[in-house]
């Protein structure tokens, strides 16, 4: 239990042993070369700077609410067209009150009328709402970079996704006053 002496501490002999003098050289030998890595590391990201992409090199709009419109943009045109929950909401209490209003006395072309009639144009007016949210929202989209930093022009995809959403707009559109006004699939006659 006493004091270990230079000679028991383990020193190696024969090739392997080395001095002191030699594993101090040879640390400060790696810690030269992780300094001269970082310096060459850090030249590079320097001369390379200004090959990075626009949003790397300065702050500003990223248009990511652009973005994010154009996509609500086209899901509430595909909404219009697909139909929404909402919509089969509507077009169920329409129903409901529909046959709760008529009587039995009533006519087939007036029990129709109630019962189907009214849910089919709610159904189409839910439907057109929808399509003008989606061409609203689109159109904003695309007429956001007239009132935005000049000389940073929208991205291509922010584009291409604005005006599907504004084409679903228009068509979803299209088909809900086709559908309320009874040009696109009327009610059938009863006799």
């Amino acid at each position: 239990m006493g004091t270990k002496t230079a000679d028991e501490t383990g020193a190696e002999t024969g090739a392997e042993a080395t001095t002191d003098e030699q594993k101090v050289s040879v640390a400060k030998t790696d810690e030269v070369t992780e300094a001269e890595d970082t310096t060459a590391d850090d030249e590079i990201t320097a001369d390379h700077e200004d090959e990075l992409p626009g949003a790397a090199q300065e702050e500003g709009p990223t248009g990511v609410g652009q973005g994010a419109g154009a996509v609500v943009s086209a899901a509430l045109g595909l909404v219009s067209l697909t139909g929404s929950w909402i919509g089969t909401v509507a077009a169920a209490r329409e129903t409901l009150v529909g046959q709760l209003q008529t009587s039995s006395t009533a006519t087939v072309a007036k029990q129709v009328k109630e019962v189907y009639g009214d849910a089919w144009q709610t159904t189409a007016l839910w439907g057109g709402l929808f399509a003008l949210l989606a061409l609203v929202v689109g159109v904003a989209v695309l007429a956001r970079p007239a009132f935005g930093a000049p000389g940073k022009p929208q991205a291509v995809w922010i584009k291409s996704v604005a005006w599907g959403g504004v084409a679903l707009g228009v068509i979803g559109l299209l088909l809900a006053v086709l559908k309320y006004t009874g040009l696109l699939l009327d009610l059938p006659s009863a006799g």
